[in-house]
């Protein structure tokens, strides 16, 4: 039930930040846009986004790597299923991309699915930030908002600082965990005003990120995986320059990876839909706040983007799923909060037991 209702609570959200973000268009000048804009590029732009996904599938194979093999197919339909329930049901879809990697590919564990799952997010959050950090840098201040920009670039400066702080803290407890978990614990036990529950629950996401990070012990293996998200990335950028050139402005590599990193801020709001709303709304806000887009155009422009950003993955989403490749009802059972917990709190999962199987693995 309590599921449920968050569920509906995120749509109303998602159908307000809707509402505020059409509340002062033009209607027939944001159409009028969307039908003059160059649907040669947007194609090209839906291309480079397809590849995107390939390179997801690419990297995620290569974090699992070291834990055990799998195939590039099934890690692509994975990614795309995962992809496309996110667009469905906002965040709360993250757990299917997990979950249906073990269904198709017999050889993944659902714990290295997970931990896997949990390094790509901290690759993404680290690169994402610390573009939109350097990028805030070495914008252009425009005449008429030196006082916004000023507040946003100081934003920028704390948020490159909080990265290397935040990096050199996972570092450190990359290399303290065991300890540093152990001592938290104790301290867990003997405050007994904290519920059970909660304490629990902090020493397993702990337990779940000392995990994750034990995978970039190998330096190789770590400039391999950035080097796959750099390209992601790249890519998302590439197909961001070539709508905005879909719509007639002569944007270079600044301004736009400037347009992306404001909607990748508001994918961040957990609403389903993709982010429906919100993505729209940052977006239009950097396009016309900072870089004097018609609020119109600058609406057009969010609406193409995210149908461009998700709508490749939720095609080969449903595809895969009108096939029968994977079982819906399989995916709603495992994906029940008390079997994804089951599933990576398992002893026989953890990193060592994995490594070991790749030994056998590759025996096959």
């Amino acid at each position: 039930m309590r599921k449920h209702l968050k569920f509906i609570v995120l749509i109303l959200l998602a159908a307000l930040i809707l509402w505020w973000f059409g509340r002062g268009l033009d209607w027939k000048e944001v159409t009028g846009a969307v039908r003059s804009a160059d649907w040669r590029l947007l194609l090209a732009a839906v291309a480079v986004i397809c590849v995107g996904y390939l390179i997801r599938a690419y990297r995620w194979r290569t974090l699992l790597a070291p834990l055990t093999p799998a195939r590039l197919r099934e890690v692509f339909v994975a990614t795309t299923m995962g992809f496309a329930a996110i667009f469905v049901f906002g965040r709360a879809g993250e757990v299917v991309r997990p979950v249906v990697l073990p269904l198709r590919e017999r050889r993944v564990r659902p714990a290295a699915s997970f931990v896997t799952i949990a390094v790509e997010r901290i690759c993404d959050m680290t690169l994402i930030a610390v573009l939109f950090a350097l990028n805030l840098l070495w914008f252009p201040v425009p005449a008429n908002r030196v006082a916004e920009f000023a507040t946003i670039r100081r934003s920028g400066v704390i948020l490159l600082a909080a990265i290397a702080l935040g990096l050199l803290g996972l570092a450190w407890f990359r290399r303290r965990s065991k300890g540093a978990i152990g001592w938290l614990d104790k301290r867990f036990k003997r405050l007994s005003f904290i519920p059970q529950r909660v304490s629990q629950t902090v020493i397993h996401l702990l337990e779940q990120l000392a995990r994750a990070l034990s995978i970039f012990v190998d330096a190789r293996e770590l400039m391999v995986t950035a080097a796959w998200t750099c390209s992601l990335w790249i890519a998302v950028g590439i197909a961001t320059w070539l709508i905005l050139h879909a719509f007639g402005l002569g944007f270079g590599p600044k301004e736009s990876l400037f347009v992306m990193c404001w909607g990748l801020v508001g994918s961040m709001v957990p609403t389903p839909g993709g982010s429906a709303g919100a993505f729209h709304a940052t977006t239009q806000y950097g396009l016309h706040t900072f870089l004097s887009v018609d609020p119109n155009k600058s609406a057009a422009i969010a609406i193409i983007m995210h149908l461009v950003f998700f709508g490749p993955a939720l095609i080969f989403g449903l595809y895969y799923f009108l096939r029968g490749e994977v079982s819906l009802k399989r995916v709603r059972e495992l994906a029940r909060p008390e079997a994804v917990e089951h599933a990576v709190e398992d002893e026989d999962l953890d990193i060592n037991s994995l490594e070991s199987e790749k030994k056998i693995y590759s025996t096959l």
